[in-house]
């Protein structure tokens, strides 16, 4: 078995990354309701850190807005399409990097943190909370956290509903209904209450948890599905009100944990 990050990086060497947030519609929801989050908490020019950049969505928008972004990325193909697609544009550095190791950055240095990629692909509970642990140190103190995980349920009902529904129960739950993770599952899901309770003992405050695409991962290949274009802001701001209602945020597929560090 490859080791993690051996193991990440085949995964997106196939995967078209660069385009993920922009090809389908719960792409594009994820992406407007994650930078409506980040909007919402980071002040104009924060120093700002995102962990698991991926190929630069993201810290490349923020820079672009006078941020002073800090991108970390696992994937050395990921990274060289960020520092591709980033070259030349000023506020943006990057670096190739684990989420459980952020030794090159100080305690306190940032503003704003996104861990927007790491927390799908962390199995071992001790790299979970080291990834957290890491995060909330190189935070400032009143600043903001934000980690995306992925529903288990949300796993389950995108890619198990139309076939192999009892591999996915498998490979997702134990003979007793309880969440697994392991690294053969590349993606791994959480209950969202599990996923906040990781957060117990920590040196933070929960602000939100919030849903960022809804149902549409799992609904979106039916052959009539569409939301025209025209209709598409007013769908973006009517998910916005319902974004973090506690009710429906299982059955999403990516949502945000965001707290303050005290």
């Amino acid at each position: 078995m490859p080791d993690r990050k051996e193991f990440i990086s085949g995964f997106y060497d196939r995967a078209d990354e660069d385009s993920r947030l922009l090809r389908t519609r719960h792409g594009q929801l994820e992406y407007a309701v994650t930078m409506h989050f980040i909007h919402r908490y980071a002040a104009p020019g924060a120093r700002v850190l995102e962990v698991g950049a991926g190929t630069g969505r993201y810290s490349i928008a923020l820079a672009r807005e006078g941020m002073e972004v800090t991108a970390v990325e696992l994937a050395p193909g990921n990274l060289a399409v960020l520092r591709e697609k980033s070259r030349g544009l000023p506020g943006i550095a990057s670096f190739e990097g684990d989420a459980t190791d952020l030794g090159r950055f100080p305690d306190g240095e940032f503003a704003l943190t996104l861990v927007l990629g790491p927390m799908y692909h962390l199995y071992d509970p001790r790299d979970v909370h080291r990834a957290i642990d890491e995060a909330v140190r190189v935070t400032r103190k009143g600043g903001t956290l934000m980690f995306a995980f992925l529903s288990v349920f949300g796993i389950m009902y995108a890619n198990y509903l139309t076939g192999n529904w009892a591999a996915g129960q498998e490979e997702n739950f134990d003979g007793d209904y309880r969440v697994r993770h392991f690294q053969e599952q590349l993606f791994t899901g959480y209950d969202v209450a599990e996923f906040e309770r990781l957060f117990d003992g920590k040196p933070v405050q929960w602000l939100a948890t919030a849903g960022t695409d809804g149902l549409l991962e799992a609904v979106e290949d039916r052959p009539d599905f569409e939301i025209k274009e025209e209709d598409f802001p007013a769908f973006v701001n009517w998910y916005l009100a319902f974004a973090e209602k506690r009710e429906l945020l299982g059955n999403t597929n990516h949502l945000l944990y965001i707290c303050r560090k005290l």
